[in-house]
């Protein structure tokens, strides 16, 4: 049988995280009793020795031409195992989806569990039928498990511990299988879990929601050590397999204890240093290019303890590692040695980060790029010399444009966090570029913009988005002013640019209005909102208007549109409620607002496009109880009401309602037909955690990812003009609402959104959406629509506290 002529031999592939990644191609070892069949096996192993010396391209070469041999012979397993070779290639080369479809058609499975269109965990029958046809043959083991590993480098990891834990499982049928490769794959998918987890608990707000992560951030990372411990404590187990254990455990160990404050890991984390110290020949059994990323992980683990004589080690097993790599003549792996060593060794760290960088661009590798334009811009902050860390700062920002599409899609192990290792890299250049005498403010506006942008794609584990920025559009009929409310930790800095592109500036100390923002967003999140005195929050927004508004009011037009792009916490605050002393912002302008002054090419709504779906639910249905549901929901009587009236402003509708809006039949029609409105009169929730922000249908909520590819254009069609999202609230403690709203618009694919940051009355939520459908059926913009509207329940002596007609805004398009 053939199936006999197949082992497994084990490949690490360096990443840029310096952890070590296990994939296996399978080697043909026996006779050959043909010409044809011994060139195959010529070319699996030449693919092999080609990508243990870095040619990842030209092992897909070999391992494609050993495919096509297999195919004139017929060779089923061949076959197979060749294409899981093209796979690991593929991986090497960062292009997992690819490698997901090969495998896919190696394995003869459902190309479905590939997608990441919708980025939805696949649901278990699906993932179960996965297996049923599968045999558990060692090449097929050998399969599944690399499947485990592409799922991980997907971003979809709940498959990908399924999918392991099922290899193993099966891994029972089949004698003398060694398991210890999948069971270190599972512990890696476990610490994607904890790294993913991590991510979000720095990301999310909300008090009750921040101790449920952390407690599984806990859970995922002793999952993941016991398994690692498990496979350093197995006999027989081979040295990559073993060492990869370590250095993985010893990384996570350092990481968590730091993060939890928890040093009852000291002694795991001791032992496994002694254990890898002590045996040097670890790093030797593997090949040279495997043994330079395994030296140099854990040079920066040791890097990451106190201890002199642990530095001083480090130091030498870079050291060996640069040795080795400039033998090899690799630049890549010469580049993270010489940057390795450059944090090491602070005296010379401006040498090796400039060696290291001038490599990396040598090779046009941005991604090992940014992390030395990002060294050398902090090591020059750190020393003062804030032109060149200006430059190398400007040069990171500029570089992370261009490479976060592929990081962002083709493997999550490559990807870097944004909240710590992003984030702080703009902040510091918009820091350093505002504290220049003569700041170039339009520099600081579109880094600002790209930051903005940066965070949103990151919310939405996206590519980029198709926006422009509002200062590029040209002809606009009355062009908004644009405020810039930019969050730099010790101050608040306000920049305004008028319609005629003039640039103004502002800056407030933050201790005298960061208090005054957290206890404004405390008040108009409180439950009791409506019964809590108009003069209390009159305070706030007055307060609020003199340190914001009242030091750049001088360059404001009279009327007109105010476009306000918001940093962190002031998301959440409508700025149509600030108030300078005797009127609200709104009674003067229309306000929207914007991702970083990036929107959708704006347009205004023809008459011909009043074509609307209407989907709501007005009683308690099966989606209230459901986990990511806010809590305490009661039913919504008045959207009968409302969705009639839409119904009634509108030239042809779809209405969905109650057991009608049905996640299936609310995707059905949004596919089905091209509507310029689509109303959603429902309860729903935004948060800064994407998996939290929902809309309920009546069979289960709706999550935000999935609305990528269910409003999203089809077929070339226009984008949805207007998105109206009524009934929704910020989740409670959230200060970054507007997030939520603009991934829901970005997934839609929509124009303009208008959105409720509360739950607002729903008599008076009816009467605003039916004033504002008769305003944009009198040829009003959006914008405007929504402020007459608004300005309507003001007038009304029933309406005009705050709680009725505040909460709306506008995202997008204000025409």
């Amino acid at each position: 049988m053939i199936k006999n002529r197949y082992l497994r031999k084990y490949l690490l592939i360096g990443i840029t995280s310096f952890l070590i990644v296990i994939s296996q191609p399978f080697v043909l070892l026996a006779q050959a009793n043909n010409n044809q069949l011994q060139q195959a096996e010529l070319l699996i192993q030449r693919g092999q020795e080609q990508l243990n010396q870095g040619q990842a391209s030209e092992a897909l070469q070999s391992w494609q031409q050993a495919t096509q041999i297999y195919r004139q012979l017929k060779d089923d397993e061949g076959i197979t195992g060749s294409l899981i070779n093209q796979s690991v290639a593929l991986q090497s080369l960062g292009l997992s989806p690819r490698a997901c479809n090969i495998l896919v058609e190696a394995l003869k499975l459902n190309s479905a569990i590939c997608d990441t269109s919708s980025r939805q965990a696949t649901e278990e029958p699906q993932l179960l039928a996965i297996f049923e046809k599968q045999t558990p043959s060692s090449v097929n083991l050998l399969g599944l498990q690399n499947l485990g590993n592409i799922l991980r480098r997907l971003g979809k990891l709940s498959e990908s511990e399924k999918v392991l834990q099922t290899t193993l499982l099966l891994s029972k049928q089949t004698s003398n299988f060694d398991n210890s490769s999948v069971l270190l794959s599972l512990g890696n998918t476990k610490s994607a879990f904890y790294k993913q987890l991590k991510d979000k608990y720095v990301q999310i707000e909300e008090p009750a929601f921040q101790k449920t992560i952390f407690n599984v951030i806990e859970q995922k990372a002793l999952e993941a050590t016991d398994i690692y411990q498990q496979i350093i404590h197995t006999e027989h187990t081979s040295t990559s397999v073993k060492l990869q254990s370590l250095l993985q455990n010893l990384n996570l160990l350092l990481d968590f204890s730091k993060r939890s404050n928890n040093n009852q890991y000291e002694n795991q984390i001791k032992a496994i240093v002694s254990i890898l110290s002590n045996n040097p020949s670890f790093f030797d059994k593997i090949s040279a290019s495997e043994s330079i990323y395994a030296r140099l992980n854990f040079a920066n683990s040791l890097n990451k303890i106190p201890d002199k004589n642990l530095h001083l080690l480090a130091i030498k097993y870079a050291s060996n590692a640069l040795k080795t790599a400039n033998y090899l003549k690799n630049k890549r792996l010469i580049s993270y040695s010489l940057g390795t060593l450059g944090k090491l060794k602070p005296e010379q760290a401006e040498t090796y980060f400039l060696q290291a960088l001038s490599l990396a661009q040598s090779i046009q590798d941005g991604n090992i790029a940014y992390q030395w334009q990002q060294q050398l811009g902090n090591l020059y902050k750190q020393q003062g010399d804030y032109s060149k860390a200006i430059k190398y700062y400007g040069a990171a920002v500029e570089n992370w444009s261009n490479i976060r599409d592929n990081l962002l899609l083709s493997n999550v192990d490559l990807q870097f966090s944004f909240y710590e290792n992003i984030e702080p890299v703009y902040r510091d250049y918009l820091w350093l570029l505002l504290a220049s005498p003569n700041p170039n403010l339009k520099t600081v506006v579109q880094t600002y913009e790209k930051l903005q942008l940066a965070e949103l794609e990151n919310y939405l584990g996206c590519g980029k988005l198709d926006f422009i920025s509002v200062s590029n559009l040209k002809n606009l009929p009355n062009k908004p002013a644009i405020i810039n409310i930019i969050d730099l930790g010790d101050h608040i800095e306000v920049i305004m640019q008028s319609s005629d592109d003039s640039l103004h500036r502002h800056s407030v100390d933050s201790k005298t209005i960061r208090n005054d923002v957290q206890s404004f967003l405390e008040s108009l999140q409180a439950q009791n909102l409506a019964a809590t005195k108009e003069p209390a929050i009159l305070s706030y927004s007055q307060t609020l208007y003199q340190q914001l508004i009242a030091p750049i009011k001088k360059y404001l037009p009279s009327s007109g549109t105010l476009l306000f792009t918001l940093d962190k916490s002031f998301q959440s605050i409508p700025m149509g409620l600030l108030h300078d002393g005797k009127d609200y912002l709104i009674q003067h302008y229309s306000i929207a607002t914007t991702p970083g002054s990036q929107i959708r090419p704006p347009r205004p709504l023809t008459q011909e496009q009043f074509k609307a779906l209407i989907a709501g639910l007005s009683k308690t249905s099966p989606s209230f109880n459901a986990p990511n549901a806010p809590q305490d929901l009661k039913p919504l009587p008045e959207v009968v009401k409302e969705a009639f009236d839409v119904k009634q402003q509108t030239r042809e509708s779809t209405n969905l309602l109650n057991e009608d809006f049905t996640s299936f039949r609310f995707r059905q029609e949004l596919k089905a037909a091209k509507f310029p409105i689509v109303h959603v009169t429902t309860h729903g929730q935004f948060s800064s955690d994407p998996e939290r922000t929902v809309l309920l249908a009546w069979d289960r909520p709706i999550n935000i990812r999935e609305f990528d590819g269910w409003l999203k254009v089809q077929n070339n069609q226009d984008p949805i003009e207007l998105l109206v999202l009524s009934a929704c609230q910020t989740a409670k403690g959230n200060k970054r609402s507007t997030l939520g709203i603009a991934g829901v618009a970005a997934q839609a694919g929509a124009r303009t959104t208008v959105a409720s940051l509360w739950l607002v009355d729903a008599e008076s939520t009816s009467m605003l959406v039916e004033e504002f459908y008769k305003g944009l059926n009198n040829n009003l913009t959006k914008a405007e629509a929504l402020r007459q509207a608004q300005l309507s329940l003001l007038s009304n002596p029933q309406y005009q506290h705050p709680y009725y007609w505040a909460g709306f805004i506008l995202v997008g398009s204000w025409l």
